[in-house]
């Protein structure tokens, strides 16, 4: 088979953005016009490690899809061919290709399990600098920037009052399966569960554009997300990186550990401290960073994996959440896709030990996870990559008109039913609310 090795976008051509207010929105209509695309902002929480506020990728010159069997060989074939930015997503379920596991869950939004795209442009905002990167010269590079300067300044949120969710796990059937996941642990089966319920809307017209302004409105993250595969949409206000690599460095930081914001100062405080010193929630996150640890050891040079912090609060729009930071030296000659192919998927959405909690999990859940729990981001020329994980998240197939987003939580011997059924209202809270309007007050 002969492959076209298409010119990589390595030239980047600079605009002052100072005299179009409203650039990033702007920007964010120019790219979801293309039947391909991917947008991620940073919404200023990672300055300036990121080097970035915002990186997009609009178009597709080449792109790669698989089902799990061959998944991971045939995406390092394609990053290779190209040796170019590359943007795209893994599922959950490509969880299959790398262990003797199955999912047989209905599947509403039909994403492939794999999906990368090489663009056509790649435009970097940063501060009043945008950087256009393409296979042209300055003049196409002038051209594309004057046409996103010609789109609307402002992207409207899009509500529909009155949308009623579905699930197909019940309340009392939820509580019940924490029950049974608790009976597993004390069994001795496992020791800590990521479980997760779907709820839909079957038939729901909406601009999903305009979700994703109105859930990023509402709930700003460093890892928000707007990706489009054809009719297949991503709105991802995430607050999670599940893997990034620059040079030899590894650096992955689970999440486990959650609380509402307060109603005001002194109750902010107060739920601040209580995550803090909660012996559950630190307990659910040091389980995690032992899994991801061992993970990153599969990858790792040897004696290089370190816990550089562990249970740090961070305040975020709707709740604060318990973060832990684990690095790695990554293993000398080792490929790029292959590091992410030994830690996938991400301890934080599934649980330990690792392959009995996700046979349990498609024992127990009763929709298929696809691209949540999965992840989405972007590789660079050399190799480097930030990965997200897809939490807090709309996913909508504007073909069938079907929009799902999950909820979950960690399930140790010590979690109650009814609080783990709570942290999942809560964590829902910002994506009902992005799409119908209606705020929920715990």
């Amino acid at each position: 088979m002969i492959f076209h090795r298409h010119p990589p976008i390595r030239n980047f051509h600079f605009f002052s953005t100072d005299p179009f207010p409203g650039f990033k929105a702007r920007l964010l209509h120019w790219v979801t016009e293309h039947c391909t695309c991917l947008f991620l902002d940073h919404n200023g929480f990672l300055k300036p490690e990121a080097g970035f506020d915002c990186l997009a990728a609009a178009g597709a010159l080449d792109q790669v899809e698989a089902a799990p069997g061959k998944a991971f060989v045939l995406l390092k074939e394609f990053q290779d061919r190209v040796g170019d930015w590359t943007f795209g997503h893994f599922s959950y379920d490509l969880k299959n290709e790398l262990e003797d596991l199955a999912s047989h869950h209905f599947d509403g939004i039909g994403l492939p399990d794999l999906h990368w795209f090489q663009p056509e442009v790649v435009i970097r905002l940063r501060g009043r600098e945008a950087g256009i990167g393409i296979p042209g010269d300055y003049g196409e590079a002038a051209r594309i920037f004057r046409e996103i300067c010609n789109c609307p300044a402002v992207v409207i949120p899009s509500i529909l009052p009155g949308t009623r969710f579905a699930s197909r796990m019940t309340d009392s059937d939820y509580l019940d399966r924490v029950r049974a996941i608790r009976e597993y642990i004390h069994a001795g089966d496992c020791y800590e569960l990521n479980f997760c319920r779907e709820s839909f809307c079957g038939d729901l017209s909406l601009s999903p554009v305009s979700l994703f302004a109105g859930l990023n409105q509402i709930s700003p993250a460093p890892f928000a997300a707007c990706y489009r595969a054809g009719d297949r949409w991503l709105a991802c206000a995430s607050p999670e990186r599940y893997l990034k690599k620059s040079g030899s460095r590894i650096w992955s930081q689970p999440i486990k550990g959650t609380a509402a914001r307060g109603r005001d100062g002194g109750e902010d405080d107060r739920s601040q401290v209580a995550l803090s010193s909660s012996l559950k929630e630190r307990a659910e996150n040091i389980m995690t960073v032992d899994l991801v640890r061992n993970d990153l050891s599969r990858i790792a040079a040897r004696n290089t994996v370190e816990v550089e912090e562990l249970c740090r609060v961070e305040p975020f729009a709707q709740v604060f959440q318990m973060i832990s930071t684990v690095t790695c030296s990554i293993r000398e000659g080792l490929h790029p896709v292959d590091a992410v192919a030994g830690s996938f998927p991400m301890g934080s959405m599934t649980g330990a030990p690792k392959v009995r909690v996700m046979q349990l999990i498609e024992e127990l859940e009763t929709s298929r996870r696809g691209l949540y729990s999965g992840a989405v981001g972007y590789f660079d020329p050399q190799g480097n990559f930030d990965l997200n994980v897809v939490i807090r998240s709309i996913l909508y197939n504007a073909a069938s008109r079907y929009l799902s987003f999950h909820t979950g939580s960690a399930i140790t011997f010590r979690s109650d039913p009814g609080q783990e059924l709570l942290e999942c209202q809560l964590k829902g809270a910002a994506l009902r609310q992005a799409v119908s309007g209606s705020r929920w007050d715990p």
